[in-house]
Protein backbone atom coordinates (compact mmCIF):
# COMPACT_ATOMS: atom_id res chain seq x y z
CA UNK A 1 0.00 0.00 0.00
CA UNK A 2 1.32 3.42 -0.94
CA UNK A 3 1.98 5.73 1.97
CA UNK A 4 -0.07 8.90 2.28
CA UNK A 5 1.70 12.28 2.34
CA UNK A 6 0.87 12.55 6.06
CA UNK A 7 2.56 9.21 6.70
CA UNK A 8 5.61 10.33 4.74
CA UNK A 9 5.72 13.48 6.84
CA UNK A 10 5.71 11.36 10.00
CA UNK A 11 8.66 9.38 8.63
CA UNK A 12 10.64 12.64 8.49
CA UNK A 13 9.34 13.75 11.88
CA UNK A 14 10.61 10.59 13.55
CA UNK A 15 13.78 10.24 11.44
CA UNK A 16 16.36 9.46 14.16
CA UNK A 17 19.85 10.90 14.44
CA UNK A 18 20.92 7.29 15.04
CA UNK A 19 20.56 6.72 11.27
CA UNK A 20 24.12 8.04 10.99
CA UNK A 21 25.17 4.75 12.58
CA UNK A 22 24.49 3.30 9.12
CA UNK A 23 27.12 5.62 7.65
CA UNK A 24 29.55 4.62 10.40
CA UNK A 25 28.98 0.95 9.67
CA UNK A 26 29.27 1.33 5.89
CA UNK A 27 32.36 3.52 6.28
CA UNK A 28 33.95 0.89 8.52
CA UNK A 29 33.48 -1.92 6.04
CA UNK A 30 34.63 0.34 3.17
CA UNK A 31 37.90 1.13 4.94
CA UNK A 32 38.25 -2.55 5.85
CA UNK A 33 38.11 -3.62 2.19
CA UNK A 34 40.40 -0.77 1.14
CA UNK A 35 43.00 -2.00 3.62
CA UNK A 36 42.39 -5.61 2.58
CA UNK A 37 43.20 -4.59 -1.02
CA UNK A 38 46.37 -2.84 0.13
CA UNK A 39 47.63 -5.38 2.66
CA UNK A 40 46.05 -8.71 1.64
CA UNK A 41 45.70 -8.20 -2.14
CA UNK A 42 41.89 -8.21 -2.20
CA UNK A 43 40.28 -6.75 -5.38
CA UNK A 44 40.43 -2.95 -5.08
CA UNK A 45 37.10 -2.57 -6.90
CA UNK A 46 35.23 -3.67 -3.75
CA UNK A 47 36.51 -0.71 -1.79
CA UNK A 48 35.82 1.68 -4.68
CA UNK A 49 32.20 0.57 -5.02
CA UNK A 50 31.64 0.73 -1.27
CA UNK A 51 33.16 4.24 -1.22
CA UNK A 52 30.55 5.49 -3.69
CA UNK A 53 27.70 3.71 -1.90
CA UNK A 54 28.75 5.00 1.52
CA UNK A 55 29.04 8.58 0.27
CA UNK A 56 25.57 8.40 -1.29
CA UNK A 57 24.08 7.04 1.94
CA UNK A 58 25.75 9.85 3.91
CA UNK A 59 24.33 12.47 1.53
CA UNK A 60 20.84 10.94 1.62
CA UNK A 61 20.70 10.73 5.41
CA UNK A 62 22.09 14.27 5.71
CA UNK A 63 19.43 15.63 3.33
CA UNK A 64 16.61 13.87 5.18
CA UNK A 65 17.82 15.00 8.60
CA UNK A 66 18.30 18.54 7.30
CA UNK A 67 14.67 18.53 6.18
CA UNK A 68 13.71 17.40 9.67
CA UNK A 69 15.78 20.24 11.17
CA UNK A 70 13.88 22.76 9.07
CA UNK A 71 10.37 21.34 9.45
CA UNK A 72 10.60 20.02 13.00
CA UNK A 73 13.20 22.22 14.68
CA UNK A 74 11.65 21.91 18.19
CA UNK A 75 11.85 18.11 18.00
CA UNK A 76 15.51 18.25 16.92
CA UNK A 77 16.25 20.69 19.74
CA UNK A 78 14.58 18.32 22.19
CA UNK A 79 16.69 15.40 20.89
CA UNK A 80 19.82 17.53 21.28
CA UNK A 81 18.95 17.89 24.97
CA UNK A 82 18.04 14.24 25.51
CA UNK A 83 20.43 12.46 27.93
CA UNK A 84 20.82 9.44 25.62
CA UNK A 85 20.20 10.75 22.10
CA UNK A 86 22.66 13.62 22.53
CA UNK A 87 25.48 11.08 22.23
CA UNK A 88 24.41 10.06 18.73
CA UNK A 89 24.75 13.56 17.27
CA UNK A 90 28.50 12.97 17.25
CA UNK A 91 27.83 10.18 14.75
CA UNK A 92 27.50 13.02 12.20
CA UNK A 93 31.06 14.26 12.75
CA UNK A 94 32.41 10.72 13.06
CA UNK A 95 30.79 9.86 9.72
CA UNK A 96 32.59 12.84 8.18
CA UNK A 97 35.90 11.80 9.72
CA UNK A 98 35.47 8.26 8.42
CA UNK A 99 34.68 9.55 4.94
CA UNK A 100 37.91 11.53 5.21
CA UNK A 101 39.74 8.26 5.91
CA UNK A 102 38.02 6.59 2.95
CA UNK A 103 39.15 9.28 0.50
CA UNK A 104 42.60 9.97 2.01
CA UNK A 105 44.59 7.50 -0.09
CA UNK A 106 43.29 8.38 -3.57
CA UNK A 107 41.51 11.73 -3.24
CA UNK A 108 43.27 13.83 -0.55
CA UNK A 109 41.37 17.02 -1.50
CA UNK A 110 38.02 15.30 -0.95
CA UNK A 111 39.41 13.87 2.29
CA UNK A 112 40.31 17.37 3.47
CA UNK A 113 36.81 18.54 2.54
CA UNK A 114 35.40 16.07 5.07
CA UNK A 115 38.21 16.16 7.65
CA UNK A 116 38.37 19.87 8.51
CA UNK A 117 34.63 20.49 9.13
CA UNK A 118 34.32 17.01 10.69
CA UNK A 119 37.11 17.78 13.16
CA UNK A 120 35.68 21.20 14.07
CA UNK A 121 32.19 19.75 14.50
CA UNK A 122 33.50 16.93 16.66
CA UNK A 123 35.47 19.38 18.81
CA UNK A 124 32.26 21.37 19.37
CA UNK A 125 30.16 18.26 20.12
CA UNK A 126 32.77 17.00 22.59
CA UNK A 127 32.70 20.28 24.49
CA UNK A 128 28.92 20.54 24.31
CA UNK A 129 28.34 16.98 25.50
CA UNK A 130 30.67 17.22 28.50
CA UNK A 131 29.17 20.61 29.40
CA UNK A 132 25.71 19.03 29.15
CA UNK A 133 26.76 16.23 31.49
CA UNK A 134 28.17 18.73 33.99
CA UNK A 135 25.19 21.10 33.89
CA UNK A 136 22.52 18.39 33.98
CA UNK A 137 22.56 15.62 36.55
CA UNK A 138 22.86 12.30 34.76
CA UNK A 139 21.24 9.10 35.96
CA UNK A 140 23.42 6.01 36.04
CA UNK A 141 20.78 4.14 34.01
CA UNK A 142 21.39 6.57 31.15
CA UNK A 143 25.00 5.42 30.83
CA UNK A 144 25.75 2.99 28.01
CA UNK A 145 28.60 2.39 25.54
CA UNK A 146 27.10 5.02 23.20
CA UNK A 147 28.64 7.57 25.59
CA UNK A 148 31.95 6.74 23.89
CA UNK A 149 30.80 8.22 20.57
CA UNK A 150 31.13 11.98 21.25
CA UNK A 151 34.16 11.85 23.56
CA UNK A 152 36.24 8.79 22.76
CA UNK A 153 35.50 9.44 19.08
CA UNK A 154 38.30 12.01 19.25
CA UNK A 155 40.79 9.20 18.57
CA UNK A 156 39.46 9.06 14.99
CA UNK A 157 40.74 12.56 14.23
CA UNK A 158 44.44 11.55 13.84
CA UNK A 159 43.66 8.56 11.60
CA UNK A 160 43.00 10.79 8.58
CA UNK A 161 44.58 13.90 10.07
CA UNK A 162 48.22 13.12 9.32
CA UNK A 163 49.25 15.73 6.77
CA UNK A 164 46.27 17.96 7.51
CA UNK A 165 47.35 19.17 10.95
CA UNK A 166 50.44 19.28 13.15
CA UNK A 167 51.45 16.37 15.38
CA UNK A 168 50.59 18.49 18.40
CA UNK A 169 46.98 18.99 17.30
CA UNK A 170 46.58 15.32 16.44
CA UNK A 171 48.02 14.33 19.83
CA UNK A 172 45.52 16.64 21.53
CA UNK A 173 42.57 14.73 20.08
CA UNK A 174 44.25 11.36 20.68
CA UNK A 175 44.97 12.24 24.32
CA UNK A 176 41.41 13.40 25.01
CA UNK A 177 39.93 10.26 23.44
CA UNK A 178 42.18 7.82 25.31
CA UNK A 179 41.77 9.60 28.66
CA UNK A 180 37.97 9.67 28.51
CA UNK A 181 37.86 6.09 27.21
CA UNK A 182 39.31 4.96 30.54
CA UNK A 183 36.98 7.20 32.56
CA UNK A 184 33.77 6.36 30.69
CA UNK A 185 34.60 2.66 30.50
CA UNK A 186 34.78 2.58 34.31
CA UNK A 187 31.36 4.23 34.57
CA UNK A 188 29.73 1.98 31.99
CA UNK A 189 31.25 -1.19 33.47
CA UNK A 190 30.03 -0.16 36.91
CA UNK A 191 26.52 0.31 35.55
CA UNK A 192 26.50 -2.99 33.64
CA UNK A 193 27.79 -5.08 36.55
CA UNK A 194 26.18 -3.49 39.60
CA UNK A 195 22.97 -1.91 38.29
CA UNK A 196 20.14 -2.53 35.82
CA UNK A 197 20.98 -4.37 32.62
CA UNK A 198 21.01 -2.48 29.34
CA UNK A 199 17.69 -2.19 27.52
CA UNK A 200 17.51 -4.68 24.65
CA UNK A 201 17.73 -1.93 22.01
CA UNK A 202 21.07 -0.84 23.49
CA UNK A 203 22.58 -4.32 23.76
CA UNK A 204 24.26 -3.94 20.33
CA UNK A 205 26.14 -0.92 21.69
CA UNK A 206 28.25 -3.35 23.73
CA UNK A 207 30.15 -3.87 20.49
CA UNK A 208 31.31 -0.25 20.84
CA UNK A 209 33.61 -1.48 23.64
CA UNK A 210 35.84 -2.89 20.88
CA UNK A 211 36.18 0.41 19.03
CA UNK A 212 38.22 2.69 21.36
CA UNK A 213 41.31 0.45 21.72
CA UNK A 214 41.07 -0.72 18.09
CA UNK A 215 40.81 2.81 16.66
CA UNK A 216 43.31 4.03 19.25
CA UNK A 217 45.80 1.47 17.96
CA UNK A 218 45.22 2.55 14.35
CA UNK A 219 45.58 6.25 15.25
CA UNK A 220 48.75 5.63 17.27
CA UNK A 221 50.30 3.67 14.40
CA UNK A 222 49.31 6.39 11.90
CA UNK A 223 51.00 9.07 14.00
CA UNK A 224 54.18 7.23 14.99
CA UNK A 225 54.50 4.29 12.59
CA UNK A 226 55.74 1.88 15.28
CA UNK A 227 54.42 -1.14 17.15
CA UNK A 228 55.70 -0.47 20.65
CA UNK A 229 54.45 -1.53 24.09
CA UNK A 230 51.61 0.98 24.17
CA UNK A 231 50.45 -0.01 20.68
CA UNK A 232 50.51 -3.69 21.72
CA UNK A 233 48.44 -2.90 24.81
CA UNK A 234 45.79 -1.12 22.72
CA UNK A 235 45.68 -3.96 20.18
CA UNK A 236 45.41 -6.66 22.82
CA UNK A 237 42.64 -4.81 24.65
CA UNK A 238 40.71 -4.55 21.38
CA UNK A 239 41.27 -8.29 20.85
CA UNK A 240 40.10 -9.02 24.40
CA UNK A 241 36.82 -7.15 23.93
CA UNK A 242 36.31 -8.86 20.58
CA UNK A 243 36.75 -12.28 22.20
CA UNK A 244 34.49 -11.26 25.10
CA UNK A 245 31.70 -10.23 22.71
CA UNK A 246 32.16 -13.50 20.81
CA UNK A 247 31.95 -15.42 24.10
CA UNK A 248 28.66 -13.63 24.87
CA UNK A 249 27.16 -14.33 21.45
CA UNK A 250 23.96 -15.83 22.94
CA UNK A 251 23.09 -12.39 24.35
CA UNK A 252 22.64 -11.05 20.82
CA UNK A 253 20.84 -13.89 19.04
CA UNK A 254 17.27 -13.00 20.04
CA UNK A 255 17.44 -9.21 20.12
CA UNK A 256 14.61 -7.50 18.25
CA UNK A 257 15.80 -5.37 15.33
CA UNK A 258 16.58 -1.72 16.03
CA UNK A 259 18.70 0.76 14.08
CA UNK A 260 21.20 0.26 16.91
CA UNK A 261 22.08 -3.05 15.21
CA UNK A 262 24.42 -0.95 13.06
CA UNK A 263 26.57 -0.63 16.19
CA UNK A 264 27.65 -4.21 15.43
CA UNK A 265 29.51 -3.22 12.28
CA UNK A 266 31.93 -0.34 12.88
CA UNK A 267 33.77 -1.90 15.87
CA UNK A 268 34.18 -5.23 14.04
CA UNK A 269 35.56 -3.39 11.02
CA UNK A 270 37.96 -1.44 13.26
CA UNK A 271 39.23 -4.71 14.77
CA UNK A 272 39.64 -6.17 11.26
CA UNK A 273 41.74 -3.18 10.18
CA UNK A 274 43.82 -3.40 13.37
CA UNK A 275 44.49 -7.09 12.76
CA UNK A 276 45.58 -6.40 9.17
CA UNK A 277 47.92 -3.60 10.24
CA UNK A 278 49.41 -5.78 12.96
CA UNK A 279 49.90 -8.67 10.52
CA UNK A 280 51.54 -6.36 7.98
CA UNK A 281 54.07 -5.29 10.63
CA UNK A 282 54.62 -8.59 12.44
CA UNK A 283 54.07 -11.14 9.61
CA UNK A 284 52.65 -13.60 12.12
CA UNK A 285 50.52 -16.44 10.73
CA UNK A 286 48.10 -16.14 13.68
CA UNK A 287 47.49 -12.49 12.83
CA UNK A 288 47.00 -13.49 9.19
CA UNK A 289 44.29 -15.96 10.23
CA UNK A 290 42.76 -13.37 12.58
CA UNK A 291 42.60 -10.83 9.73
CA UNK A 292 40.71 -13.19 7.44
CA UNK A 293 38.44 -14.31 10.27
CA UNK A 294 37.52 -10.73 11.19
CA UNK A 295 36.91 -9.77 7.54
CA UNK A 296 34.64 -12.78 7.10
CA UNK A 297 32.71 -12.17 10.32
CA UNK A 298 32.31 -8.45 9.63
CA UNK A 299 31.05 -9.12 6.10
CA UNK A 300 28.51 -11.67 7.34
CA UNK A 301 27.33 -9.35 10.11
CA UNK A 302 26.83 -6.34 7.81
CA UNK A 303 24.97 -8.53 5.30
CA UNK A 304 22.57 -9.58 8.06
CA UNK A 305 22.17 -6.01 9.32
CA UNK A 306 21.54 -4.63 5.81
CA UNK A 307 18.99 -7.36 5.13
CA UNK A 308 17.15 -6.72 8.40
CA UNK A 309 17.22 -2.97 7.80
CA UNK A 310 15.66 -3.37 4.34
CA UNK A 311 13.04 -5.81 5.64
CA UNK A 312 11.96 -3.47 8.42
CA UNK A 313 11.95 -0.48 6.06
CA UNK A 314 9.63 -2.46 3.80
CA UNK A 315 7.37 -3.12 6.79
CA UNK A 316 7.35 0.58 7.69
CA UNK A 317 8.97 -0.09 11.07
CA UNK A 318 11.79 2.42 10.62
CA UNK A 319 11.39 6.09 11.60
CA UNK A 320 8.36 5.61 13.80
CA UNK A 321 7.48 7.14 17.13
CA UNK A 322 9.06 5.29 20.06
Amino acid sequence: MKETPACEQNRIKFFPIMMYAIVMGMSGITIMYQKAALLLHFPSVIGMVLMVVTTCIFMLISILYSIKCVKYAPIVKKEFSHPIRINFFAAVSISMLMLAIIYKEHYPNVSAFFWYPGTLLHFYLTMYTISFWINNNQELDHSNPAWFIPIVGNVLVPVAGVGFASQGILMYFFSVGIFFWIILFSIVLNRIIFHHQLASKFMPTLFILIAPPAVGFIAYFKMFGVIDTFAMILFNLALFFTLLIAFMYKNFLKIKFFISWWAFVFPLAAMSISAMLMYHQMQDITLYALSYTMITVTTIVIAIVIYQTLVHMQKGEICIQE
